[in-house]
């Protein structure tokens, strides 16, 4: 029983860390040189803007959806036109889910640390491409 109770503290705390995580990157949503915005609609017209990791694989754009918070994600699967703005110029574009072999070789060459997989809880990556319109 003290087994059960040391493990359930332990998975907990884990959670805590995973939700304290995805809350500070959700809030602050830190930027840099290779991120992106993504500005993306919902169908009431509602605009909502997203910083994202830029990934760059034979002249293509790429984003991935790394954490499980992904309600972007979602208004992407029912809008795909997006504006994607990237050192300070926006443009249209359309995200298309990426599957199959494309979808391998971009998350082969673009994996993630498992240190970050640890501290985001393992969420299912999934990836678009922003093709310019």
């Amino acid at each position: 029983m003290k087994f059960l109770k040391i493990f359930a503290v332990l998975v907990l705390t884990y959670v805590g860390i995973v939700i304290a995580f995805e809350a500070w990157l959700g809030y602050y949503q830190p930027k840099n040189e290779s991120t992106l915005i993504i500005t993306t609609t919902d169908a009431d017209g509602s605009r909502y803007d997203r910083v994202l990791a830029r990934i760059e694989l034979d002249d293509k754009v790429y984003v991935a959806v790394n954490h499980w918070p992904r309600a972007w994600y979602y208004r992407v699967l029912d809008q795909p036109d997006v504006k994607v703005t990237f050192n300070e110029a926006t443009n249209d574009a359309v995200a298309v889910p990426v599957t199959g072999a494309e979808f391998d070789k971009v998350n082969g060459e673009h994996g993630l640390p498992m240190a970050f997989r640890v501290l985001t809880g393992f969420p299912p990556r999934r990836l678009l491409r922003l093709d310019p319109t």
